[in-house]
């Protein structure tokens, strides 16, 4: 599950950088801040029921732990993505 939300938003993500540089249509720019914003949340929900579960089923704390993990490499990306926004802008 981390795996495929985090390949969610990132290819989301990657669809609004580069959208916006390749054809400055600012809708790519504005969706791309809407996403940061939405993901944000998202992902941490997400990320809070990966912990709770894993600590809930001893068996299954490695897989939610490693999914876990997927999902915490989007917030470096994101600020990245962020910060290359706001100086193209």
């Amino acid at each position: 599950m981390g795996k495929t939300i985090f390949g969610l938003f990132f290819l989301a993500g990657n669809i609004c950088l580069f959208g916006y540089m390749i054809t400055k249509d600012f809708d790519f720019a504005d969706s791309g801040f809407i996403l940061l914003f939405y993901g944000a949340i998202f992902n941490l929900f997400i990320l809070s029921g990966l912990l709770i579960y894993g600590e809930i089923d001893k068996a299954k704390r490695k897989v939610c732990y490693q999914s876990a993990g997927f999902l915490l490499i989007n917030i470096p990306v994101a600020i990245l993505y962020a910060i290359i926004g706001l100086n193209i802008i």
